[in-house]
């Protein structure tokens, strides 16, 4: 556990925003999944909607989450915290600054929401 106490988990997927990138996305996911470059959006959403395991824990789960694609990212974040990360990622926002929770590696190496789910249950 992280000696700060985490406000909000920050999910910042590998994709950009924009119904065209959602199409290609899709079509990617479907087409040449073991390509897809982003392990997040593979395992919170299929090739057209959100993955159910990782909805009920989204619902249900008591933390405060926010989910961005990077462009997202770095026009909210980016200026204030002035971070730079690879993608996709998970962060905590503390008080003060944003801590990284499951790192690029760690969600490449994920193979599903349940794993997702228990990565972080045990960092928050």
């Amino acid at each position: 556990m992280k000696p700060n106490k985490i406000d909000k988990l920050i999910f910042v997927y590998n994709a950009e925003t924009g119904l065209q990138n959602q199409l290609l996305d899709g079509a990617h996911k479907i087409l040449s999944p073991s390509t897809y470059n982003c392990r997040l959006c593979a395992i919170t959403f299929g090739a057209f909607k959100e993955n159910t395991t990782w909805k009920n824990f989204r619902k249900t789960s008591s933390l405060t989450m926010e989910f961005l694609h990077k462009d997202e990212y770095k026009k909210k974040y980016a200026s204030k915290f002035n971070y730079n990360f690879t993608f996709p990622i998970v962060l905590g926002q503390t008080h003060d600054e944003l801590e990284i929770v499951i790192n690029t590696e760690e969600l490449n190496n994920l193979v599903d929401a349940k794993s997702l789910i228990s990565s972080l249950n045990k960092c928050v």
